[in-house]
């Protein structure tokens, strides 16, 4: 059943956005993308798409180009920041729809390169968004209404569209005591296309190669009380991320000395949305179920949600259609939020627990080398575009 004659108007350029509009076009849809910066250049770094992600970008048509953008991850690494031993290593499987590690804006340049016959504006600043009747309006700074069937809010943590899902009220975030700074830097020639995670007391950081191994992400992640602003532009002193992991030993301290631009944000805890539609108009990705980057989970539920919209959208009508969406998704997201709440924990454990955990951890590798893939085979080895 295809979605001829419907109108829609996706607001968010990021990876929800482009993934919906994609598949809502390759329907029929006749689809809008409003997107508040100049073009879909997408700040960031790097990210991870697991199988479950990876499954939707096939099915959209982008295997090729996935395969392509992104390097294919062959294993986890868990190290002790101390003195960079390894903990633990988790080979991920060769077959199947498989780990990708991808810089942000060449998924977004994919997923853009899907969106023939999807009309586009740039610098368009969306205000509010009124959802009751038979045609839901979009209203811009400036004071342009637009209207369609269908609103579709993609925007992000600070979604203007989510607010209206709720009623007005949106639950406030919280600031976890957590911050995390970003860096990319050159990549040595024979960097291994997997990621390395090096634990410490209250803090760890993780690092993988991109672009075919011409360039190292950094993501490093420190406890503390000082409150940071959340949002990924914050520029920071590289100083200041040097400091913080002073302690670490085997390559991070190479790492960081090539540090030479760096961004800090605060980790905020936000609550899943209560209401996920509200006539005409819903909200998916981080403007539903904003996620901490702990199960590296964020884009591949913003391509899960995508997915099971389309799905839904096709099979009913709009209002039955976006009640079935919330109840295919909301529980599934809510576990994954949790899994990503606890791995925080258990990479920062501090003496005398972290050498137990980690003397544990290295048994368990040895007795049993896939338990901790097994452990999350409920995330990886969904596939919504079968379920």
């Amino acid at each position: 059943m295809g979605l001829s004659g419907l109108d829609v108007i996706v607001v968010g350029g990021g990876i929800a956005g482009l993934a919906v509009a994609a598949g809502l076009r390759q329907r029929g849809a006749q689809v809008l993308v409003l997107e508040q910066a100049g073009d879909f250049r997408e700040v960031g770094a790097g990210l991870q798409i697991s199988p479950n992600g990876a499954r939707v970008l096939q099915a959209l048509g982008l295997g090729d180009g996935l395969s392509q953008a992104a390097m294919r991850s062959r294993a986890v690494a868990l190290h002790e920041g101390a003195n960079g031993r390894q903990v633990m290593r988790l080979d991920l499987p060769e077959g199947g729809a498989g780990f990708h590690l991808v810089h942000r804006a060449d998924l977004i340049a994919l997923l853009a390169s899907a969106l023939d016959g999807v009309q586009t504006r740039f610098v368009a600043q969306v205000a509010h968004v009124n959802t009751q009747g038979p045609r839901a309006r979009v209203t811009l700074q400036g004071g342009e209404v637009l209207a369609a069937d269908l609103v579709l809010g993609a925007d992000g943590l600070h979604s203007v569209i989510r607010p209206a899902m709720q009623g007005g009220a949106v639950d406030p975030p919280f600031f976890t005591g957590q911050v995390a700074w970003r860096a990319l830097i050159p990549a040595a020639p024979d960097s291994l296309p997997e990621a390395q995670v090096f634990m410490g007391p209250g803090r760890h950081l993780v690092s993988y190669p991109l672009r075919g191994g011409r360039v190292r992400n950094i993501v490093a992640v420190e406890e503390r009380k000082a409150w940071a602003s959340e949002g990924w532009n914050h520029p920071d002193n590289p100083a200041n991320l040097r400091a913080a992991f002073a302690g670490f030993g085997g390559p991070v301290p190479d790492w960081l000395a090539q540090v030479s631009s760096v961004y800090l944000w605060g980790l905020f805890r936000h609550p899943v949305a209560r209401h996920w539609h509200n006539g005409h108009a819903a909200i998916l990705g981080d403007a539903a179920h904003p996620t901490l980057p702990f199960m590296a989970q964020g884009a591949n539920m913003a391509l899960e949600d995508a997915w099971q919209l389309l799905r839904c959208l096709q099979h009913a009508p709009i209002d039955r259609a976006l009640h079935a969406y919330q109840n295919a998704r909301r529980d599934r997201v809510a576990k994954v939020i949790r899994a990503a709440n606890h791995n925080a924990r258990n990479y920062h454990l501090r003496p005398p627990l972290a050498q137990i955990a980690h003397a544990g951890l290295r048994l368990a590798s040895k007795l049993r080398p896939d338990a901790a893939l097994r452990r999350f085979s409920w995330i990886y080895d969904y596939d919504v575009t079968r379920a």
